[in-house]
């Protein structure tokens, strides 16, 4: 049976759908040649509102289409299609993780604190332990907790203070280092900003595959990967780290030290010197025992604490949670929840990347300054945007920041 509705075309530029308004005529053209010709075209009319009706249902469908032939093109990819192009190179989406901090819990010799015990820090999260401990005779031991609440919570040294769920026999617990930030669920931008540095993971013996290799590891929530080349020590960055001659530098956070130490003992370069202090061997197992093994070595970055007082101009017009509004945005352009990128291992913090999230906070906000208490890359600590006495200051929470050491 032939329609005269016009049919979608696929080019070789992507699909293109045809007009509602021709869908429209088509669909009229048709009621017209079933009843015999003659037939009132009139929107008004049963026949123009049953032409109205097959029109959005043929639009829609068109519409869903195009929904399925975008899916495929990974730059505009989203959610379970994405996902599936993304296992085409074995990666998935990193899963929302809550904080992990390591604390140190007091009590009697003997004191069993089972998994799952909870504490508490000074801004009411919760945090329990990852696996059962035993307090030993030196009556303090190192637990792992995990913050019950996703998402890239800070928890400083000494903020996991109180006991929540009580023990018999286990008196006081406080982590004397920082936690690791956890992270919301990885957005569509980053999935796909790591797939694309992914590619690579087939290649070896380059700085690419190295990173690669390393940003595939499960649970890996950022790398950094240089190399020196040269016959001498080399200073990098902000704080001259000394890279050792002919070395590769891997800064990593997250996941299982061994698999970190194997993704980058298998891309690295043959006879290639390591820095960094944490350190993992790794055995060849290629071979029958007894293996050769390797001590491989990278940085795990420490945690670096920014501080962002931003000043607006004060004036009426702006709303009464300004203040919540303005730290959500900040937190949110810093960890990369806006769609923009995050902060990451030696990348360059942008003021222009905070004027623009404050300013979408609302239509009132004139931004007139963003102000740092700490130069994490170099960055000038004020960011002034212009001079004015009339100003709003906003003092937005404390944010994590991992950099390379």
């Amino acid at each position: 049976m032939q329609t005269n509705v016009p049919p979608i075309r696929f080019t070789d530029a992507g699909v293109v759908l045809p007009q509602e308004s021709a869908i429209l005529a088509g669909v009229h053209a048709d009621i017209n040649a079933a009843f015999g010709g003659g037939v009132n075209p009139g929107l008004s009319t049963p026949q123009g509102q049953l032409a109205q009706s097959f029109t959005a249902i043929i639009g829609d469908k068109n519409n869903d289409i195009l929904e399925v032939a975008n899916q495929v093109d990974p730059d505009v990819a989203s959610g379970r299609w994405q996902d599936a192009i993304g296992r085409i190179y074995f990666l998935n989406r990193i899963a929302a993780s809550g904080t992990v901090v390591t604390a140190t819990c007091i009590g009697l010799v003997g004191t069993v604190i089972p998994a799952g015990s909870v504490a508490q820090d000074v801004n009411g999260y919760l945090y329990s332990s990852t696996a059962a401990a035993t307090i030993p005779a030196s009556g303090q031991i190192e637990v792992a907790f995990q913050c019950q609440t996703s998402g890239p919570i800070a928890c400083p040294i000494g903020a996991l203070a109180t006991i929540y769920t009580a023990v018999q026999g286990w008196d006081r617990v406080s982590n004397a280092t920082a936690g690791t930030p956890g992270q919301n669920v990885e957005t569509r931008a980053q999935f796909e900003a790591r797939r694309r540095l992914s590619v690579a993971v087939n290649a070896v013996n380059s700085v690419q595959s190295v990173y690669a290799a390393v940003l595939s590891v499960a649970n890996v929530l950022d790398a950094f990967v240089i190399d020196n080349p040269t016959g001498a020590v080399v200073s990098y960055g902000a704080t001259d780290y000394p890279l050792g001659s002919h070395s590769l530098f891997v800064s990593a956070i997250g996941g299982e030290a061994a698999n970190t130490a194997q993704a980058i003992w298998s891309k690295k370069a043959l006879g290639c010197d390591y820095n960094g202090d944490t350190s993992f061997v790794v055995y060849d197992t290629s071979y029958a025992e007894p293996q050769p093994q390797y001590t491989v070595r990278w940085v795990t970055p420490g945690p670096v604490q920014c501080f962002f007082a931003v000043q607006i101009q004060a004036n009426s017009q702006l709303p009464a949670d300004i203040n919540a509004l303005i730290r959500q945005a900040i937190l949110a352009a810093f960890n990369g929840d806006d769609g923009g990128p995050k902060a990451r291992i030696g990348s360059t913090t942008y003021a222009g990347r905070y004027y623009a999230a404050v300013t979408a906070t609302d239509a009132s906000v004139n931004v007139l300054a963003i102000l740092r208490d700490q130069d994490v890359h170099g960055v000038e600590r004020r960011i002034p945007a212009r001079h004015r006495s009339d100003r709003h200051q906003c003092n937005v929470a404390r944010l994590r920041h991992r950099v390379q050491a």
